[in-house]
């Protein structure tokens, strides 16, 4: 079904408006330093801040969010506990250039309190300052730490999921084929939300998507194009599946993986595929693709349908519960249902 004539006039004429990546990154992060400022902190939920040493000894930024369990009567007075049901290792979107944790605290806050799990949030180093490994690596030390324990004691590693969207999908599924390589740790689960999984993003690719969504719908081709240049250090990492994790010769023994893809996304048709082949090498693996929706809709506010179905998603695919398949509904079942 076509996008409503008159929102998809309003989409397109934002997407015309934004200007060229190389050109403006800096100035995006200016503005996403000030809307990040204006988080709302939500009092059933306790930040806190901490460190992991990057094996160059950097220090890479962490933000954990903690959903609170609050009581109060008069005659017991105010009683506060923790109330999580695992830990959720979230990499931040942005193109590795834009997006950081104080941009993304809301989102994060928010998933928090509708999965009921605590999120640890990771400022991992962004291009075109730090290229292609870096922030792979730092993403990846910081998981190897959750995993033993050195963030927070109490995280049971059956109970850990690695989360992120776009440049950060893209980052979660580098770490898990980087745990599967080097054996450090083993991820159960992770989830992609509109990853960039692929390294071909010219006119001539083999995804339709990307010719289909890559003008008119908030992200374009162009843009894709730049963010990669910008992240990139040399022609070979084109190549690299630590980079482009479709291009990896084995998708075996990866972690139960819920992939979610927008319709109008020029991203979705790589997401779609990463999944298939996740699923024909005998991976346990669930793809939906969200209906109306562009990339970047998971920022959104929680008040739409389309943010509020993903939520209902993700919380039954983490819970093990049945996922709905019959009747309306706002995705369309790919692999992993009846």
């Amino acid at each position: 079904m076509p996008m409503n004539p008159v929102v998809q006039a309003v989409v397109k004429a934002i997407t015309r408006l934004q200007p060229d990546v190389t050109e403006s990154y800096a100035e995006q992060r200016r503005v996403e330093d000030a809307a990040g400022k204006l988080t709302i902190a939500d009092p059933r939920c306790r930040i806190d801040e901490t460190t992991v040493a990057a094996p160059d000894g950097y220090e890479i930024p962490l933000r954990v969010f903690t959903p609170l369990d609050i009581d109060f009567s008069l005659k017991g007075g105010l009683h506060v506990n923790e109330e999580h049901r695992g830990t959720i290792l979230y990499l931040h979107g942005g193109g590795w250039a834009n997006g950081d944790v104080e941009f993304y605290s809301d989102a994060c806050m928010r998933t928090a309190l509708k999965l009921e799990r605590r999120v640890i949030a990771v400022d991992y180093r962004r291009s075109p300052e730090h290229r292609f490994p870096t922030a792979l690596e730092d993403s990846y030390a910081v998981a190897r730490a959750l995993f033993a324990g050195e963030i927070i004691p109490d995280a049971d590693p059956e109970h850990i999921v690695l989360m992120g969207d776009s440049a950060g999908g893209n980052l979660t599924a580098g770490v898990s084929l980087l745990a599967r390589e080097r054996g450090d740790f083993a991820p159960r689960t992770q989830i992609l939300l509109y990853p960039l999984v692929y390294n071909d993003h010219s006119e001539t690719t083999l995804f339709d998507s990307v010719r289909e969504n890559g003008e008119d719908y908030i992200l374009t081709r162009q843009a894709i194009v730049d963010y990669i240049e910008l992240y990139l250090r040399t022609p070979d990492d084109f190549h690299d599946s630590r980079f482009a994790p479709l291009i990896a010769t084995s998708l075996a023994a990866m972690p139960r993986t819920l992939v979610i893809t927008a319709e109008y996304d020029p991203l979705r048709d790589e997401g779609e595929a990463f999944a298939a082949r996740l699923d024909a090498e005998g991976n346990e693996v669930a793809c939906f693709r969200m209906h109306d929706g562009v990339h970047g809709y998971f920022l959104y506010p929680s008040v739409l349908s389309l943010v509020r179905d993903t939520y209902r998603l993700l919380s039954h695919f983490l819970d093990g519960d049945d996922i709905p398949t019959e009747g309306k509904r706002p995705w369309l079942p790919l692999l992993g249902t009846d």
